[in-house]
């Protein structure tokens, strides 16, 4: 559905889309997650929730978009650029969000980067440490894909 990469210069996430309707799908997702994991692990819980008949964990938080999760998907506004609108099921929001947690766990550690949280683990698994110890819960996803 999308494919998605790191450019190589500014070391930011690009997509490629199969279907033209998956397009601003795959912008949110680099554009509102960008190349936060913990951003990412949000969004995963929230369609864990979703999935499970649960309400969201918490409602999501934009700079750019107007964002609406619920029972039949996700539907967001881009707040700067007028077009750039969606509305997506939960199995098409889950698939997506999953690739993109695939991809940014792919991603090596940048070794010049010093992280106070955790730093003896790959930023990935410090990342989830942090998430499950702020949210006081175990991740929905912990054991499935990762």
């Amino acid at each position: 559905m999308i494919t998605f990469s790191l450019d190589e210069h500014y070391r930011l996430p690009l997509f490629e889309v199969e279907d033209e309707r998956h397009r601003p799908l795959a912008a949110w997702i680099t554009t509102d997650i960008s190349i936060y994991k913990r951003t990412c692990l949000d969004a995963l819980a929230v369609v864990a929730d979703l999935v499970a008949g649960r309400p969201p964990f918490e409602e999501w938080s934009s700079e750019n978009y107007e964002v609406e999760f619920g029972n039949r998907g996700l539907r967001f506004q881009n707040l700067w650029v007028p077009d750039e609108r969606g509305a997506y099921t939960l199995p098409e929001v889950k698939e997506a969000v999953e690739e993109y947690w695939r991809f940014l766990a792919s991603i090596p550690d940048d070794p010049d980067l010093i992280r106070e949280y955790r730093p003896d683990l790959p930023e990935r698994q410090a990342a989830l440490l942090r998430w499950e110890e702020t949210w006081k819960r175990r991740h929905p996803y912990r054991g499935t894909l990762f």
